[in-house]
């Protein structure tokens, strides 16, 4: 067990008044009170994968409602995305002392034990399964097998998992062995499908009928890099180049929308759909929770400027609040993918998808990024807002001051980016891990990436 927390650097909260253009800031020390607070959201949010893991599988429930109110009767379903997000929240947990080391291992073999004998497609997993049996729940009448963007998530925990514990003792380097073996058994090659590009999905009752090729810019960002980075299942460059990037239709930038017209902060990729102010927020921190965006950059972006560039859009779009919802403001902010009023919605800096609703994980998880706007965010919510939005498991996964709506629910793929991003803040654990793979390295390389981390 580590006793002793690495010391938080973190950033003087300085008030940001709306009008005016907010600019990325530098971590800095800021005093013990706020070292506090930073722990405290980070320690409840890890208990949603720890207390409030699916017992048998030890994986992270799709979702959890205080309120018990569930739809579909799903409250023992695990999700294979949120729940490699769990897994990398495991290992801030040990790293914290938010449990000791052997905890931490134990439940990890708890979790790789699932993933080895559950249903799986071609070395892939499901979106969802039932955490009692391992079988797979369709997430959609089609969506019935592989899902490689939620596997590539899974995967990007495990490589994390598996250099934390290679040089460990006896049962730590029989974890990373498990762990390795589940990487190298996924058929990336088999998701392209014949062609230059990755599927989504494959079903073993509907084949490719899902027809969902991946291309950018989106969350998937991972997925290619992994696919490149396979030493047993790879998948050459021409599948980035053509299907990702779509030979250079990735830099066909969006048009502003609105008020964001005159934002400083310029987008270099095409965002996907209709985010003419960049996707929910979310799109900056899936991908990169492994992935380190510092530094690095390919022949269409440098990925650290455009992550900050769009958390910056989405905060200044909520200071200036184009449409006038109630509570947004300098400490009230971030637009992704969440619950919503109406059940689920994919919140963006947009006349369109900008619904007056606030997710926390979208200023959370964007402290590397944003760290005084996400810091004043934080203290607001906690201090101002605590009875309304905090619950067992840190902040409730959205609101809206506008619709008067609180509801105590959690979803898995929103709290582990806060667990994961906060901890890159403060110590890079998670980017280090991941980036200290000699095969994502050479992935890299074969993409033609830049990075610190291939000098």
């Amino acid at each position: 067990m580590i006793k002793q927390v690495i010391p938080a650097l973190l950033v003087l909260l300085t008030a940001c008044h709306p009008g005016k253009r907010a600019a990325a800031q530098p971590a800095s020390p800021i005093a013990a009170s706020d070292t506090a607070l930073f722990r405290l959201v980070q320690q409840q949010t890890f208990q949603y994968f720890w207390d409030g893991a699916e017992p048998v599988s030890g994986l992270a429930r799709e979702r959890f409602h205080a309120d018990n109110d569930y739809p579909q009767n799903d409250q023992s379903v695990v999700t294979s995305g949120g729940a490699g997000f769990g897994v990398m929240a495991i290992l801030v947990g040990i790293e914290r002392g938010f449990v000791t080391r052997e905890e931490g291992r134990k439940h990890l073999e708890k979790i790789v034990h699932f993933l080895e004998t559950a249903d799986r497609f071609h070395g892939a997993w499901p979106h969802w399964w039932y955490g009692e049996t391992g079988k797979v729940k369709p997430f959609s009448k089609k969506d019935n097998g592989g899902d490689l963007v939620e596997t590539s998530f899974m995967i990007q925990g495990l490589l994390c998992v598996r250099q934390y514990f290679q040089n460990g003792n006896s049962e730590e380097k029989a974890l990373a062995a498990r762990a390795d073996k589940l990487w190298k058994e996924v058929e990336f090659d088999w998701y392209r499908n014949g062609k230059n590009v990755l599927y989504w999905h494959w079903s073993p009752t509907y084949d490719w009928q899902m027809n969902f090729p991946v291309r950018g810019y989106n969350e998937c960002l991972i997925m290619y890099v992994l696919a490149a980075s396979s030493p047993t299942h790879g998948v050459p460059a021409e599948v980035y180049h053509e299907g990702w990037a779509g030979n250079g239709k990735i830099n066909e930038v969006n048009k502003p929308d609105g008020i964001a017209a005159g934002f400083p902060y310029k987008l270099q990729l095409k965002h996907q759909g209709d985010a003419w102010n960049g996707g929910p927020l979310f799109w900056a921190h899936y991908s990169y929770l492994g992935l380190d965006p510092r530094g690095l950059k390919d022949k269409y972006a440098d990925y650290w400027k455009e992550n900050v560039n769009q958390s910056l859009i989405n905060y200044q779009w909520c200071v200036d609040n184009p449409k006038k919802f109630k509570g947004y403001g300098p400490d009230n902010w971030g637009l992704t993918s969440s619950y919503s009023v109406k059940f689920y919605s994919g919140h963006a800096p947009t006349m369109q998808r900008d619904l007056g609703v606030i997710s926390p994980t979208a200023a959370l998880s964007s402290f590397p990024y944003t760290p005084r706007q996400s810091m004043a965010a934080m203290k607001h919510w906690y201090t101002g807002m605590k009875d309304k939005i905090w619950g067992p498991y840190g902040f409730y996964d959205a609101f809206s001051e506008q619709y008067n709506w609180y509801k105590p629910h959690y979803l898995a793929i929103d709290q582990g980016p806060i667990v994961v991003m906060m901890e890159n803040y403060r110590s890079g654990l998670l980017w280090k891990l991941f980036m200290s793979c000699p095969e994502i390295q050479n992935g890299l390389r074969k993409l033609g990436f830049e990075s610190p981390y291939l000098k």
